[in-house]
């Protein structure tokens, strides 16, 4: 059965779901609020100074960066599936995690008054590292294999989490609860600060794709037959595999390590809208945004008085989709 959308129809309806998650997902708390207030703070002045302090402050800011964090990892995971030709290929794959979970657990080994500002940066800075081995290990070692490449990802991951290991083992207890919590996911940093920092780089990361996207299209086919239709693989495949890593990393950093929405939302966005790369990166990014959303108002919900980590509930459902998928392989 055919279940194909037409592109723009079915993009439109994409975005309005879109603005009515950022919309209805505001009102979900420790406080309820209506959605008669909720519109009424964006759309012209909050009856009560607390609804814009939860409102404007608190939760539009942690909206936001639930829906760019949940668009950035879809997109990268369409990008990379589309790449390797691996349906089971993760952005994640690289160690941009256990990367990202090195760098902050050392940057807890800092004074206090730092940390602050040096988890994000020591974060992304240890995730883009991670990639960077990966490709230094396999740049003379026949990298172009993409078998290769995932294999080198999964043991980098593995000897980076050792490493962090071993430091938390040793370090001071505190430090390092705060460590782990971290690296289980939360939405609880997002500040304006963070959004102004994050969003450009999604937005260029995507725009560079999307101009590349026919190039990125025939690596479909095989090294081979992209080639003969004058597509540079290697420099393409480099260019995609830096445009991955830039956004994973970006969001590691700000977020912890949040999984499966790489691998899980590009196969269930692939049979509606195609494999072609503009088409299938866009509606991911757009659905991966309000599966990160909805994700996060289960989290601060679910339990009475604290937050679960949204880690924890992506793993859940990413590995029950994940069993399913390999059941249908």
């Amino acid at each position: 059965m055919d279940t194909r959308l037409p592109f723009i129809p079915g993009l439109l309806v994409l975005v309005i779901l879109v603005l009515l998650s950022l919309l209805l997902s505001m009102g979900f708390g420790t406080t309820e609020i209506g959605f008669s207030q909720v519109w009424q703070c964006v759309s012209a002045q909050c009856q009560q100074p607390i609804y814009q302090t939860i409102l404007l402050d608190i939760r539009l800011p942690r909206v936001l960066m639930g829906f760019l964090a949940g668009f950035a990892l879809a997109g990268a995971g369409a990008l990379m599936q589309n790449v390797t030709r691996n349906p089971l290929a993760d952005p994640y794959l690289f160690g941009i995690v256990a990367g990202a979970g090195l760098g902050a657990t050392i940057s807890s080994l800092l004074p206090e008054y730092l940390q602050a500002f040096s988890l994000p940066l020591a974060a992304f800075i240890g995730a883009l590292s991670a990639v960077f081995i990966v490709m230094t290990i396999l740049m003379n070692n026949n990298w172009r294999r993409v078998e290769h490449l995932l294999l080198a990802g999964v043991a980098v991951s593995f000897l980076l989490s050792a490493v962090t290991s071993f430091i938390l083992y040793f370090g001071e207890a505190f430090e390092a609860n705060r460590v782990i919590f971290w690296m289980m996911g939360s939405l609880a940093r997002a500040n304006y600060d963070a959004i102004a920092l994050i969003a450009p780089i999604i937005f260029i990361c995507t725009f560079i794709t999307l101009m590349f996207s026919r190039q990125l299209d025939a690596l479909l086919l095989s090294d081979e037959g992209a080639r003969t239709l004058g597509v540079n693989v290697d420099v393409v495949r480099v260019l995609s595999l830096c445009i991955c890593a830039a956004m994973t990393a970006v969001v590691v950093a700000y977020c912890g390590g949040i999984g499966f929405v790489g691998l899980m939302i590009p196969h269930i966005v692939r049979p509606f809208f195609g494999f072609t790369l503009a088409k299938l990166m866009l509606c991911a990014g757009l659905v991966g945004g309000c599966f990160l959303i909805w994700v996060d108002v289960i989290s601060r919900t679910i339990l009475p008085g604290q937050e679960l980590p949204i880690g924890v509930i992506t793993s859940v459902i990413g590995s029950v989709f994940f069993l399913f998928l390999m059941r249908r392989m």
